[in-house]
Protein backbone atom coordinates (compact mmCIF):
# COMPACT_ATOMS: atom_id res chain seq x y z
CA UNK A 1 0.00 0.00 0.00
CA UNK A 2 0.82 3.11 -0.60
CA UNK A 3 0.39 6.49 1.38
CA UNK A 4 -1.00 10.05 0.10
CA UNK A 5 1.61 12.32 0.28
CA UNK A 6 -0.97 15.08 0.10
CA UNK A 7 -2.24 16.57 3.75
CA UNK A 8 -6.03 18.00 3.52
CA UNK A 9 -7.35 21.05 5.00
CA UNK A 10 -9.25 20.85 8.00
CA UNK A 11 -12.53 21.54 7.76
CA UNK A 12 -13.03 23.47 11.22
CA UNK A 13 -10.17 26.28 11.77
CA UNK A 14 -9.25 26.18 15.60
CA UNK A 15 -7.71 29.58 15.28
CA UNK A 16 -11.06 31.63 15.91
CA UNK A 17 -10.05 35.52 16.08
CA UNK A 18 -12.14 36.90 18.46
CA UNK A 19 -14.09 40.16 18.39
CA UNK A 20 -14.08 43.03 21.09
CA UNK A 21 -16.79 44.06 23.00
CA UNK A 22 -16.65 46.98 25.07
CA UNK A 23 -19.61 47.00 26.83
CA UNK A 24 -20.54 49.80 29.52
CA UNK A 25 -21.10 48.30 33.11
CA UNK A 26 -21.43 49.80 36.32
CA UNK A 27 -18.39 50.96 37.93
CA UNK A 28 -15.91 49.41 40.37
CA UNK A 29 -17.65 51.52 42.70
CA UNK A 30 -21.04 50.76 45.10
CA UNK A 31 -22.02 54.76 45.49
CA UNK A 32 -24.38 56.16 43.37
CA UNK A 33 -25.34 60.39 43.62
CA UNK A 34 -27.42 62.38 41.87
CA UNK A 35 -30.35 65.01 41.74
CA UNK A 36 -33.62 65.01 40.12
CA UNK A 37 -36.50 67.26 39.09
CA UNK A 38 -39.81 65.74 37.94
CA UNK A 39 -43.81 66.39 39.03
CA UNK A 40 -45.53 65.56 42.09
CA UNK A 41 -49.56 65.34 42.67
CA UNK A 42 -50.02 65.91 46.26
CA UNK A 43 -53.39 64.98 46.94
CA UNK A 44 -56.27 67.56 47.35
CA UNK A 45 -53.65 70.26 46.34
CA UNK A 46 -52.71 70.27 42.97
CA UNK A 47 -49.39 69.41 41.14
CA UNK A 48 -45.92 71.50 41.07
CA UNK A 49 -42.54 70.65 40.52
CA UNK A 50 -40.39 68.56 42.20
CA UNK A 51 -36.62 68.27 43.17
CA UNK A 52 -34.02 66.82 45.33
CA UNK A 53 -31.34 64.53 45.58
CA UNK A 54 -30.58 61.16 46.30
CA UNK A 55 -27.82 59.11 47.68
CA UNK A 56 -27.91 55.12 47.14
CA UNK A 57 -25.38 52.02 48.29
CA UNK A 58 -25.60 49.26 45.82
CA UNK A 59 -25.10 46.12 47.99
CA UNK A 60 -24.81 43.82 45.19
CA UNK A 61 -25.63 43.33 41.38
CA UNK A 62 -29.54 42.92 42.27
CA UNK A 63 -29.87 44.98 46.10
CA UNK A 64 -29.70 48.75 46.96
CA UNK A 65 -30.14 50.88 50.13
CA UNK A 66 -31.38 54.80 48.94
CA UNK A 67 -31.87 57.43 50.92
CA UNK A 68 -33.47 60.36 49.00
CA UNK A 69 -34.95 64.30 49.98
CA UNK A 70 -37.14 66.89 47.71
CA UNK A 71 -39.55 69.41 48.09
CA UNK A 72 -42.59 71.20 46.14
CA UNK A 73 -44.47 73.66 47.05
CA UNK A 74 -48.71 72.96 47.33
CA UNK A 75 -51.12 74.65 45.75
CA UNK A 76 -54.73 75.49 46.53
CA UNK A 77 -58.17 72.91 46.52
CA UNK A 78 -60.87 73.04 44.42
CA UNK A 79 -62.35 74.32 47.86
CA UNK A 80 -60.29 77.70 48.50
CA UNK A 81 -60.55 78.06 44.13
CA UNK A 82 -64.19 77.83 44.04
CA UNK A 83 -65.31 79.27 47.47
CA UNK A 84 -62.48 82.51 47.49
CA UNK A 85 -62.70 81.92 50.73
CA UNK A 86 -59.77 81.61 53.60
CA UNK A 87 -56.99 79.50 52.70
CA UNK A 88 -56.74 76.09 54.29
CA UNK A 89 -53.12 76.88 54.60
CA UNK A 90 -50.39 79.46 54.79
CA UNK A 91 -47.95 80.40 52.56
CA UNK A 92 -45.03 78.59 54.68
CA UNK A 93 -47.42 75.49 55.50
CA UNK A 94 -47.73 74.95 52.09
CA UNK A 95 -44.10 73.84 51.71
CA UNK A 96 -43.52 70.11 50.98
CA UNK A 97 -40.98 68.46 51.63
CA UNK A 98 -40.23 64.92 52.90
CA UNK A 99 -36.93 62.53 52.85
CA UNK A 100 -36.88 58.61 52.82
CA UNK A 101 -34.75 55.65 53.23
CA UNK A 102 -35.65 52.77 50.66
CA UNK A 103 -34.33 49.03 49.91
CA UNK A 104 -34.61 48.29 46.45
CA UNK A 105 -34.08 45.57 43.94
CA UNK A 106 -32.58 45.26 40.32
CA UNK A 107 -33.74 43.67 37.77
CA UNK A 108 -30.83 43.72 34.62
CA UNK A 109 -30.95 43.84 31.26
CA UNK A 110 -29.80 45.28 28.61
CA UNK A 111 -31.15 48.22 25.53
CA UNK A 112 -30.02 46.93 21.85
CA UNK A 113 -29.99 50.23 19.95
CA UNK A 114 -28.21 48.86 16.61
CA UNK A 115 -25.84 45.79 16.81
CA UNK A 116 -23.04 47.39 18.11
CA UNK A 117 -24.95 50.28 20.71
CA UNK A 118 -26.01 48.46 23.36
CA UNK A 119 -26.81 49.63 27.08
CA UNK A 120 -26.83 47.94 30.47
CA UNK A 121 -29.85 48.75 32.25
CA UNK A 122 -31.96 48.34 35.32
CA UNK A 123 -35.85 47.64 35.98
CA UNK A 124 -36.20 48.14 39.81
CA UNK A 125 -38.53 48.44 42.39
CA UNK A 126 -38.38 50.44 45.77
CA UNK A 127 -40.01 50.08 49.10
CA UNK A 128 -39.09 52.66 52.20
CA UNK A 129 -40.43 55.14 54.86
CA UNK A 130 -39.15 58.04 55.80
CA UNK A 131 -40.96 61.79 57.23
CA UNK A 132 -42.94 64.39 55.25
CA UNK A 133 -43.13 67.95 56.42
CA UNK A 134 -46.63 69.59 54.89
CA UNK A 135 -49.07 71.56 56.46
CA UNK A 136 -47.31 72.51 59.56
CA UNK A 137 -46.74 69.48 60.61
CA UNK A 138 -44.55 65.99 59.67
CA UNK A 139 -45.87 62.93 59.02
CA UNK A 140 -44.69 59.14 59.21
CA UNK A 141 -44.65 58.47 55.23
CA UNK A 142 -44.22 55.15 53.40
CA UNK A 143 -43.05 55.23 49.90
CA UNK A 144 -43.12 52.26 47.19
CA UNK A 145 -42.38 52.63 43.79
CA UNK A 146 -40.37 51.71 40.43
CA UNK A 147 -37.94 53.43 37.90
CA UNK A 148 -35.85 52.39 34.94
CA UNK A 149 -32.05 53.40 34.89
CA UNK A 150 -29.93 53.50 32.00
CA UNK A 151 -26.04 53.31 32.26
CA UNK A 152 -25.21 56.10 29.61
CA UNK A 153 -21.36 55.04 30.64
CA UNK A 154 -19.51 53.30 33.52
CA UNK A 155 -20.07 56.01 36.14
CA UNK A 156 -22.95 57.63 34.53
CA UNK A 157 -26.63 57.16 34.38
CA UNK A 158 -30.22 58.09 33.56
CA UNK A 159 -33.15 57.00 35.53
CA UNK A 160 -36.75 57.44 35.57
CA UNK A 161 -38.54 56.87 38.75
CA UNK A 162 -42.45 56.66 40.21
CA UNK A 163 -43.24 56.47 43.63
CA UNK A 164 -45.66 56.99 45.77
CA UNK A 165 -45.28 58.83 49.52
CA UNK A 166 -48.35 57.83 51.66
CA UNK A 167 -49.20 59.18 54.76
CA UNK A 168 -52.39 60.26 57.14
CA UNK A 169 -53.60 63.53 57.05
CA UNK A 170 -56.53 65.48 58.58
CA UNK A 171 -55.91 69.25 56.59
CA UNK A 172 -58.94 69.28 54.58
CA UNK A 173 -61.67 67.41 57.29
CA UNK A 174 -61.43 63.60 58.05
CA UNK A 175 -58.32 61.75 58.55
CA UNK A 176 -57.29 59.85 55.72
CA UNK A 177 -54.29 57.95 53.87
CA UNK A 178 -53.30 60.83 50.83
CA UNK A 179 -51.44 59.26 47.95
CA UNK A 180 -48.89 61.59 46.91
CA UNK A 181 -47.29 60.56 43.62
CA UNK A 182 -44.29 62.03 42.17
CA UNK A 183 -42.71 61.21 38.51
CA UNK A 184 -38.79 62.31 38.14
CA UNK A 185 -35.88 62.16 35.77
CA UNK A 186 -32.51 62.00 37.15
CA UNK A 187 -28.97 62.01 36.60
CA UNK A 188 -26.88 59.98 38.35
CA UNK A 189 -22.84 59.08 38.98
CA UNK A 190 -21.03 56.16 40.42
CA UNK A 191 -18.71 56.70 42.72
Amino acid sequence: MQQSSEVQAPDIDPNVERRDIDEFDIDSENIEIGAFVGFISIEDFESDVVYGARLAYHVNEHLFIEASYGQASAGETSFETLSGGAPFLTEDERDYRYYDISAGYNFNGELFITDSLVFNTDFYLTLGAGNTEFGGDERFTLSAGAGYRLLVTDYLSVRLDVRDHVFKSDIIGTEKNVHNLSYTLSTTFFF
